[in-house]
């Protein structure tokens, strides 16, 4: 025969020692974004996670708090493709830039009509009767406001790689890719640019242009393309052609940006950690006979 009145089931066992109570009593858990990341730095100084960790999981708590809009690259640094442009155009685009995608517009700029994926090229070069448009494929637009946890979960879910960021007027703000969201994570993503310093500063492209290292001394510059390379202002003195870059701009350079001084023509490929760790650099005279 059944109880009839049945002992009450005991709540969810608190398996906390007297000790850890009082400890937590005593130092409660953190109630902020803050006291959270102060933890992480208590934590990183007893030992308890490494310095990679804690950078780490400090930038996946300050990431819920960031949009769209605060990484994306804006409007007017994005590299667009005409849907008219013709095939040697986009080429020298594709080369120039090494994106491997690249939003694409009819008439206005505003006027975003697909996304071309750079390697589809290869499709037109050995069939030039192709369409480029049968090659375009969907974009994807997302608000300024678009919280970076929620886009990357998207961009994981759809497989796109890049979006195009609009603002509350419906105007195109800036593009942004996946690549931008996962290094607030991580970091700077290392890509084609990155490669060991003793192997070289300056390298011969195809394209009768050349890629130079951020941190290439100026003497060895101005020795290699044979020029004076001077900036405006002959008191101040640099070391690299990066610093020199900077300061001509007035601010930190940031990719796809660029600068004609003394007879070169420099185009920012690559930034790391507030300073260029590449550019593309080609003679003026050249690079306007190939524009």
């Amino acid at each position: 025969m059944s109880d009839p009145h049945p002992q009450r089931l005991p709540d969810k066992e608190d398996k906390r020692t007297f000790l850890q109570k009082v400890a937590e009593f005593i130092h409660p858990g953190p109630d902020s974004t803050e006291e959270l990341i102060e933890t992480l730095a208590e934590a990183e100084d007893n030992e308890i996670i490494g310095a990679d960790s804690r950078v780490m999981l400090e930038r996946v708590i300050r990431m819920a708090d960031m949009t769209a809009g605060d990484v994306m690259v804006a409007a007017p640094r994005m590299d667009l493709v005409n849907i008219e442009a013709p095939f040697d155009e986009l080429l020298r685009l594709v080369i120039s830039t090494a994106h491997s995608r690249f939003p694409v517009y009819q008439g206005e700029r505003e006027n975003i009509i697909g996304i071309l994926m750079a390697k589809d090229l290869l499709k037109l070069q050995r069939a030039p009767e192709l369409n480029i448009r049968a090659l375009l494929r969907p974009a994807a637009f997302v608000p300024e406001t678009k919280g970076l946890n929620d886009l990357l979960r998207e961009f994981r879910g759809n497989r796109n790689h890049l979006a195009i960021v609009i603002d509350e007027f419906g105007r195109v703000a800036g593009l942004i890719t996946i690549e931008d969201v996962l290094e607030q994570i991580v970091g700077e993503i290392e890509d084609e640019f990155d490669i060991p310093e003793d192997e070289g500063d300056i390298f011969g492209l195809a394209d009768r242009t050349y890629r130079v290292s951020g941190d290439t001394p100026i003497e060895r510059v101005a020795e290699a393309f044979g020029v004076t390379v001077q900036g405006s202002d002959p008191d101040e003195t640099f070391d690299t052609i990066g610093g020199l870059i900077a300061h001509e701009m007035g601010h930190v350079p940031k990719r796809g940006e660029h600068l004609q001084l003394c007879g070169l023509h420099f185009v920012v490929l690559h930034t790391k950690g507030g300073a260029v760790r590449w550019f593309k650099v080609s003679r003026v005279d050249e690079n306007s006979a190939a524009a």
